[in-house]
């Protein structure tokens, strides 16, 4: 499949599959119901956190899962909170070495994000609430940001 130094030979596209798409775990909860579902005087505080995370399950196959959490909250309370693990399986064939955690980590997810955002937009408007709709994620600028919570990790310089 490779020339010897890892890049496929020539006439080999690269090939990004996706197998299955699945929620891993949903949980919403809206604990001050029914007062949280009044009418509020301003609007929520919303914090949202997203993570990516792969497992390698064969030679060119990953399972990818897009961590979303987040929280409303209004004066001290919470309104609503959510988590959905939303994940994916990839065939990935012929791709250098080099592109492929990138591809992993940047591609996929973006992949899977359209998916999530719909599941947590419903939860929340099953909730009681308005539809939450996340706003649309740079996972190339999370990709950076892991890479160089990472290398500082590892006590490693950044490169310029």
């Amino acid at each position: 499949m490779t020339n010897g130094n890892g890049t496929p030979e020539a006439g080999q596209a690269p090939q990004l599959n996706v197998l299955a798409q699945y929620t891993k775990d949903l949980s919403f909860e809206n604990p001050n119901a029914p007062v949280s579902l009044q009418p509020q005087s301003q609007q929520p505080q919303i914090n949202i956190q997203i993570n990516v995370n792969a497992n390698n399950l064969s030679e060119h196959e990953y399972e990818v899962v897009l961590s979303v959490e987040g929280k409303a909250e209004n004066a001290g309370k919470v309104m609503f909170s959510f988590e959905l693990a939303y994940a994916g399986v990839f065939r990935i064939v012929n791709v250098p070495q080099e592109n492929l955690h990138p591809l992993v980590m940047i591609e996929c997810p973006r992949l899977l994000f359209p998916f999530a955002r719909e599941i947590i937009a419903t939860a929340v408007r099953d909730g009681g609430f308005p539809p939450l709709m996340l706003d649309p994620v740079d996972f190339v600028g999370l990709y950076r940001q892991n890479m160089e919570r990472q290398m500082a990790a590892q006590g490693q310089v950044k490169p310029s």
